[in-house]
């Protein structure tokens, strides 16, 4: 009776983690507050500069960090585009979106379901790397949601049972005198550890590589800036724009300044990256 107990417990805990995102949704949250405020942190140095140039750049502008460092980096864009794929998926799929009964309308159903989103993952990844990087992020990412399917369909996972209701009536169409293969069931459990690795381990280590890496994750500008009685050529870290200027982290006066007649600078790095440091 008391293994029954932990049997069901232990399932239960897995569909909750199922439900709330597992250990994709804890690391997709703490790499999207603490992989800026590091990025930021280490560009300009720390301390009273980095409070300035978060300041600076107003609340709405802080996701602009992430979003830059994704956007110049490939290899960051493409394992974070297959976590989220991945992320979401399971999210859904736990409760009861994903049909994991046979039959060829629930099969063609799970392959919509689960090709829509890497395609799409893999056409923006494409737009911004070229085709041979959307086209292995969408490959990944179907891997990895189609691993998920093959979790249900081993019994891996079970869709969650809503109160007081069964898995039929819940949507989840689950079928219990389904027996895997044992290729199939070696396959759901290489999944699982890809997913993992990729999600606990290459995810933080290419976010913070790239937080430390002494690039700026915005454009820089050389601009005409006002000091006192004089005109001086700076360059500027950009983190917004006023009318005709641009406000941004001065680089050789470190400040804020508005900065007039800018032009762009083709290089991004500010300092070196902190493995040189």
């Amino acid at each position: 009776m008391a293994e029954t107990s932990y049997a069901d417990g232990a399932e239960a805990d897995a569909r909750s983690d199922d439900r709330k995102g597992g250990p994709g949704h804890t690391v997709l949250v703490a790499v999207a507050f603490a992989v800026p405020v590091t990025k930021v942190a280490y560009t300009v140095g720390g301390g009273t500069a980095a409070r300035d140039v978060f300041v600076g750049m107003e609340p709405a502008n802080w996701p602009d960090v992430l979003i830059g460092m994704v956007l110049t980096d490939a290899l960051l864009a493409s394992v974070l585009a297959v976590v989220v794929s991945r992320v979401v998926f399971a999210l859904f799929a736990a409760r009861g979106a994903v049909p994991v009964k046979g039959g060829f309308l629930r099969a063609l159903q799970r392959a919509a379901l689960t090709v829509v989103s890497p395609a799409s993952m893999a056409v923006v990844v494409a737009c911004f790397f070229g085709l041979w990087w959307g086209l292995g992020t969408g490959l990944a990412a179907y891997a990895l949601r189609k691993g998920v399917v093959v979790e249900y369909r081993t019994g891996r996972r079970h869709p969650h049972k809503h109160s007081g209701r069964g898995r039929e009536a819940s949507g989840s169409h689950y079928d219990d005198s389904y027996l895997p293969s044992p290729l199939l069931r070696r396959a759901a459990a290489l999944e699982q550890w890809a997913a993992l690795g990729l999600t606990v381990l290459a995810l933080p280590v290419l976010s913070f590589a790239a937080a430390l890496n002494g690039q700026a994750w915005t454009g820089i500008v050389r601009c005409e800036v006002t000091a006192g009685t004089h005109i001086e050529s700076n360059r500027l870290i950009e983190l917004s724009r006023k009318g005709n200027g641009v406000v941004g982290w001065n680089l050789d006066t470190r400040e804020i300044s508005n900065g007039a007649g800018c032009i762009g600078e083709e290089s991004l790095y500010v300092r070196e990256p902190w493995w040189r440091d």
